[in-house]
């Protein structure tokens, strides 16, 4: 679970950030947001692969899309002067809405169960 959690809490750390004005945390949280993100796409790789999920190789490629993102948004962050591109603050926010996604291709499976809950008639 810490795995899948780090780079989603390290991601929302560096958008906050970036919101607020601190540029430099921002830059910080992406970069140690980076190995934890590509350690997690190697494992949902591995488990779409052993495995056969049902939305396995979705969230591979979800994961894939997101360390390239982060890498994007780390190397234009990097090189810039004054302020921060208007890229990389796009990248990171395609970060954030992948990780929403995988968030609910996860609830996907359980929501038929929870619609078929109904409440009983009196």
């Amino acid at each position: 679970m810490g795995r899948r959690a780090l780079p989603v809490l390290l991601v929302a750390l560096a958008a906050s950030a970036d919101a607020a004005g601190a540029h430099s945390l921002a830059r910080d949280g992406v970069f140690a947001a980076l190995p934890f993100a590509s350690v997690a796409a190697l494992v949902a790789f591995g488990e779409a692969i052993d495995t056969r999920a049902r939305f396995g190789g979705l969230q591979s490629a979800c994961y894939f899309v997101i360390v390239a993102l982060l890498v994007l948004s780390c190397a234009l962050r990097s090189g810039a002067v004054h302020g921060v591109p208007p890229l990389a603050v796009s990248s990171l926010l395609g970060v954030l809405a992948l990780f929403a996604f995988k968030g609910a291709l996860v609830v996907a499976p359980h929501w038929r169960r929870l619609v078929v809950l109904s409440p009983a008639k009196p």
